[in-house]
């Protein structure tokens, strides 16, 4: 499916601005963006259940622009999981096979495999008022994917399950897609689900794209600050920074000088003297190592644990960062903490926020 020149307002307020997409047929396709990022108002234009303000829809060279959601071949999982009240576990998820006249046997065999796959064996035979929220969920999951349509738009699906269900049911979910022909849009504001996912990654801001390609290389390889940013959880950490006499080093916060990447230095020319440094959150360690050439010396504001891993935030001259390393440590505030860095991992970024270098891997 191709989006062409897709635009969507509502009045004055412009809830997506024009732009082209071409789906990746027969993988995932992750819509990735924070709330408001404009993920929902596409799944709604590509269902057919809103008709854009400007733009084509073209599935091959056939527009579907105004074909209703009925005569597409498609199925759709919101946040807010939708099932039949009066229908068992097992007829919900046998409806849309029902309605496309399959055999009693074929239909058996799908719901069991799919309720298996999706932990719904035990309640089979109840109905959705009995059922959590997270097997609600799991049932408007199942039932769409029983459709097994050409195009399948999920929302945010996994959102209300617990940690470990939705970690299980990713990994199940990517071996569904990859053994089907469906194209799958998937809608997600965590980029970690967007990596397990892998397929294509669309990065949505504010209603805008900002870019799309095989979801490791936007990753690895962000056009724009925004993209980088949409991409790195924890934040990603952005530092103001001036270039010096060469193109070896910058200055950051208290006039302290990080080394630069030996492969940033073509790309430096001409950017005035200022840029913008990017640097992941889980690229600073606590102790140095052979390639760590880098150091920032800053007060601990706050050291949180999570798990296995620590997030230290600190400050130097005002400069906020924050690092995600492993292990659990245990710092006072205001004490002093070095962060360690390979320059190889920085992003550098011009002060329009277009990308200068990236890590190279």
């Amino acid at each position: 499916m191709r989006l062409v020149d897709i635009s969507y307002r509502q009045g004055t307020q412009t809830w997506l601005h024009p732009l082209d997409l071409t789906l990746a047929p027969g993988t995932v396709n992750v819509l990735l963006g924070a709330t408001l990022a404009g993920k929902t108002t596409l799944l709604r234009l590509l269902a057919g259940l809103d008709r854009p303000s400007s733009g084509r829809l073209l599935i091959g060279d056939r527009d579907v622009t105004g074909v209703p959601v009925r005569q597409r071949n498609l199925a759709m999982v919101y946040q807010q999981f939708i099932n039949y009240p009066s229908l068992t576990v097992f007829e919900n998820i046998a409806s849309p096979l029902r309605i496309a006249r399959r055999s009693e046997s074929e239909i058996t065999k799908r719901v069991h495999a799919l309720a298996q796959t999706l932990r719904l064996d035990p309640y089979l035979s109840r109905r959705p008022a009995e059922l959590s929220g997270g097997q609600q969920q799991r049932t408007a999951l199942a039932r769409a994917l029983a459709k097994d349509a050409e195009l399948l738009l999920l929302d945010e699906p996994l959102v209300n399950l617990d940690y470990k269900l939705r970690e299980e049911l990713r990994e199940e979910l990517m071996q569904l897609f990859a053994a089907g022909r469906t194209t799958v849009v998937y809608a997600t504001t965590e980029p970690q689900e967007a990596l397990q996912l892998g397929g294509h990654t669309a990065v949505l801001e504010q209603g805008r794209l900002v870019q799309f390609g095989p979801t490791l290389d936007v990753f690895r390889r962000p056009a724009t600050l925004t993209a980088a940013k949409a991409f790195s959880d924890p934040p990603l950490n952005v530092i103001p920074a001036q270039l010096g006499e060469s193109t070896a080093q910058a200055f950051i916060a208290d006039g302290l000088q990080l080394p630069l990447p030996p492969h940033a230095a073509s790309r430096l020319a001409g950017t005035g003297g200022s840029i913008q440094l990017g640097v992941r959150a889980h690229e600073f360690t606590l102790t140095a190592t052979m390639s760590s050439t880098a150091a920032i010396t800053g007060k601990v504001d706050l050291a949180e644990i999570s798990g296995s891993e620590t997030y230290v935030h600190l400050s130097r001259g005002g400069l906020p960062l924050v690092a995600q390393v492993p292990g659990v440590h245990t710092f006072e505030i205001g004490a002093s903490c070095t962060l360690y860095l390979d320059p190889a991992t920085l992003f550098g970024f011009d002060m329009r926020g277009d990308v200068l270098f990236a890590p190279v891997h």
